[in-house]
């Protein structure tokens, strides 16, 4: 297996290794699991994928999320992104679907805003366009190693607040359904999350932190929009351009993603699995004092 680097300090292409081979092969899956703990975000290129390939593939990371209500896929393993409709063609930019993909354009981690958070998202490209539509990363590991030694000590002991709704208000009213809302109340966990293997502590942020435990609103937003703008500053991000047959995956903890924007006209289709973190992961040390929801 050859490593070859792709982003600032972060992210990389993993060249001579299937999804096949990391679901059949202790050694291979060893020697991956190795280089996502480093790197954070992992390119797999030229992949024969099937729903049953993918899901095997990331079983061996933990276990996979059941898709959430409101989503397409609701109730299996497998999110479904795309901007086409039920009649083959492409959705129009009000439609549900496209509003979704606006949302994702959004700086977030995965399922923050759920009861487990997750460790790994895979994707894989199945219809991609001709142009645009790219992914976008950015390491909150490198943004938290950034920062001043006494801001670091500060947000190690601090809380934030996340909840599905408030990243969908941000494009539309009613974007988030009120099953979903019911479904996915907010959630608190520790601002920094100090990875088990390596030791590395990364900010733990999303387009769906809307609140700091302990401080008032307004400088609670401030300050994520400030963490935000930090870890995505100018010249901190890898952004993939996507290729048929590519599948990435990316540690959650450690990371932010966006799609970008692509013709309105032109089709995706994309399929993403969703590693729940464990123990193992080091999601108890992220889990909160008894805390009362913030309104």
């Amino acid at each position: 297996m050859e490593i070859s680097p792709l982003g600032p300090g972060f992210a990389a292409e993993l060249r001579g290794v299937t999804l096949a081979d990391v679901a059949a092969d202790d050694t291979v899956y060893a020697a991956v699991r190795a280089a996502f703990e480093d790197h954070s975000v992992l390119l797999f290129r030229g992949q024969e994928v099937s729903g049953e390939g993918q899901l095997a593939f990331s079983r061996r990371f933990g276990p996979p999320e059941v898709t959430k209500v409101g989503s397409l896929g609701t109730g299996t393993n497998f999110v479904i992104l795309t901007t086409i409709g039920d009649d083959g063609k492409v959705v129009p930019e009000d439609h549900r679907y496209a509003m979704r993909n606006k949302a994702n354009q959004l700086w977030h981690t995965d399922s923050s805003f759920k009861s487990v958070p997750a460790l790994t998202s895979v994707l894989s490209a199945r219809t991609i366009p001709d142009h645009g539509g790219e992914t976008e990363f950015v390491s909150t590991r490198l943004a938290f190693e950034r920062l001043d030694p006494a801001l670091q000590t500060k947000l190690e002991n601090s809380f934030a607040w996340h909840h599905y709704g408030h990243s969908r208000a941000k494009v539309a009213a009613g974007l988030a359904t009120p099953e979903e809302l019911e479904a996915l109340p907010p959630r608190c966990w520790r601002l920094v999350w100090r990875n088990p293997v390596n030791g590395r502590g990364a900010l733990y942020i999303a387009s769906h932190t809307y609140a700091i435990e302990g401080m008032e609103r307004a400088d609670g937003e401030r300050l994520i929009e400030e963490l935000t703008a930090a870890a995505t500053a100018p010249g901190t991000s890898y952004e993939h351009k996507w290729k048929s047959g590519d599948v990435i995956m990316w540690d959650n903890r450690a990371t932010m993603h966006r799609g970008r924007p692509w013709p309105g006209n032109e089709p995706r289709y994309m399929v993403r699995t969703t590693i729940s973190a464990t123990a193992a992961d080091g999601v108890e040390t992220m889990r909160p004092p008894s805390l009362q929801a913030a309104e």
